[in-house]
């Protein structure tokens, strides 16, 4: 008898133990989904740079909006034969336009998405002050098949400026490179 009650009590707490279990794997899978979505987020917060009212800033001139939707061996042909013309424009392009105009379709690959300046001064350390990828997309890709590593200013983040941890997204590109033996490309677009 009292063996049969110890395996009752034992039966018991093994239920109790799996309910607990069950609970504490929903929980993870409903933190999951919530990691999941707010990575998500951040990425698509990464890929407007500076936010969409800045990129529509660079876009101000119908030339700059053609050029964006231009492959880039007709935008060599546009350029080539007018450049004075086309440095004169008010509008740029942003940093993901001018890397997806360099390289070929498809073949880039960023690094670094997420990454945030760390300065605490002149009120920077507010989140408005906080854009995931810190005014320069790094990453790397290929031109007519041959690997590249490349970086690209964003001006829509505090013009294009340095800060520590852009200039270290750019160093580790470099490295990179370094250690592979491809070529790295900077397209700089900087208030300074």
């Amino acid at each position: 008898m009292a063996a049969a009650l110890r395996v009752a009590a034992a039966g018991a707490r093994l239920s109790v133990l799996a309910s607990g279990l069950r609970a504490a794997v929903r929980s993870l899978c409903s933190q999951a989904t919530s990691v999941n979505e707010r990575i998500e987020n951040k990425r698509r917060t990464a890929l407007l740079g500076g936010g969409q009212r800045r990129i529509d800033a660079q876009h101000k001139r119908a030339r700059v909006q053609q050029l964006t939707a231009t492959s880039a061996s007709q935008l060599q042909a546009i350029l080539l034969p007018q450049p004075p013309e086309y440095l004169g424009l008010q509008g740029k392009l942003t940093a993901r336009e001018r890397i997806s105009l360099l390289l070929d379709p498809g073949s880039f690959v960023e690094s670094d998405m997420f990454v945030e300046h760390r300065c605490a001064d002149f009120g920077m350390a507010a989140d408005k002050n906080k854009f995931p990828g810190d005014s320069v997309v790094t990453g790397r890709g290929r031109i007519n098949g041959r690997l590249v590593y490349v970086f690209s200013q964003d001006f829509t983040v505090f013009g294009g400026s340095l800060s520590g941890a852009h200039a270290q997204k750019i160093c580790k590109i470099m490295d990179q490179a370094i250690t592979v033996g491809a070529p790295v490309i900077g397209l700089n677009d900087s208030g300074g």
